[in-house]
């Protein structure tokens, strides 16, 4: 019953290139992207911060007692 020999400088880098894969792949979900698919995530933003400011009431500040 050995136990399994592993070189430690190889599983290092080993893990090493998996998490740069893993980064590499998110960077590719959130930058790899059409110019109208931005546009579009763009103009959605837009609007629902249009929407949220309309929806603010001006001069009004939080009570004292609770934070803001």
């Amino acid at each position: 019953m050995a136990a399994e020999i592993i070189n430690l400088r190889q599983a290092r880098k080993a893990k090493a290139r998996a998490d740069k894969e893993q980064r590499a792949a998110e960077n590719r979900a959130s930058f790899g992207r059409t110019k109208s698919q931005r546009d579009g995530e763009e103009k959605t933003k837009k609007l629902f911060k249009d929407r949220l400011d309309q929806q603010k009431i001006e001069g009004s500040k939080p009570p004292d007692d609770q934070p803001a």
